[in-house]
């Protein structure tokens, strides 16, 4: 019988050095918001695609879930590029101030994303480009120039306010037929965005962020927040009650939304999470009160 192999120390020290910069690169694109909005454009896109009455084309639904995430890595690494000196000074353990990934590597990975949702988009046509590229537009103003302002509420409510038109438009569905959900969209990710920037409250205030948290105040922001997010729950609950398509399941899931996110009345970090997970169980409670009978 032959000896195994055994790996020398270089071929240790290489596996270590790339799986290191495997996580690294995980970490830069803000892989809990990213993973929760691709799986929330998913199920949104799949949930039309059924209502619609026709044959659901999973080639669709997977054009559409890439071009979200292509998105979303092209918005986390450009944020992480554009706070670079701020990590540095508040959030060392970062992958770009920790030097665990390059600048370069990271403009590297901002571009892959933006070039995966522009060809994944625009398979889909014209229509779904150019609201995926208004988007992704809109969220880095955001990184660029808008975060450390008053009107950093402003590019979450159009990108999101964006996202369920752009996936209406990639499963051929038409854009009135989503209106309603723009404006439930609206108030849940100006919750997001005050649940997002109040865990950094601190930090902000300390390097003289002026973004909408910092003028509205601790208190007030998180209150806002909370209500926010709350009202948009029970608004899509009352909306299926009077329309009879509640169903337990859907029950159940949004009342395990409403509580998660009640688990941030008092602390930032919790709210952000209850937020995102929000996000999603709603989603499959809509999916499920929405699926036709049968």
């Amino acid at each position: 019988m032959r000896p195994a192999l055994k790996a020398s120390p270089r071929d240790a020290a290489y596996d270590a050095f790339v799986l290191r910069r495997a996580l690294a690169a995980a970490r830069l694109v803000h892989p809990a918001p990213t993973a929760a909005v691709t799986a929330l454009s998913a199920a949104l896109a799949t949930i039309l695609a059924v209502e619609g009455g026709g044959r659901v084309d999973f080639v669709t639904i997977a054009l559409v879930t890439a071009s979200v995430a292509g998105s979303q890595v092209f918005t986390g690494a450009t944020n992480d590029l554009t706070d670079q000196t701020r990590d540095a000074i508040l959030r060392p353990e970062k992958p770009l101030p920790a030097g665990d990934l390059s600048a370069s590597a990271a403009l590297w990975i901002a571009a892959a994303g933006l070039a995966v949702q522009v060809v994944t988009a625009g398979r889909l046509g014209m229509l779904p480009l150019v609201l995926g590229i208004a988007a992704s537009a809109s969220a880095l103003a955001y990184n660029l120039w808008l975060s450390r302002t008053p009107l950093s509420v402003v590019p979450y409510l159009v990108s999101f306010g964006l996202l369920p038109l752009w996936i209406a438009a990639s499963v051929g569905v038409p854009l009135e037929r989503v209106a309603p959900a723009v404006l439930l969209v609206g108030p849940f990710a100006a919750a997001a965005h005050l649940a997002n920037t109040l865990r950094d409250f601190d930090a902000d205030a300390a390097l003289g962020s002026r973004c909408l948290a910092q003028v509205l105040g601790r208190r007030t922001a998180h209150r806002l927040a909370l209500a926010l997010a709350v009202g948009v729950g029970v608004g899509v609950a009352l909306g299926f009650m009077l329309a009879s398509r509640l169903q337990a399941a859907s029950v159940v899931l949004g009342v395990l939304g409403l509580l998660a996110i009640l688990r941030g009345t008092s602390n930032a970090a919790r709210l952000w999470q209850g937020v995102l997970a929000a996000a999603i169980l709603w989603t499959i409670a809509w999916a499920l009160a929405s699926a036709p009978p049968g």
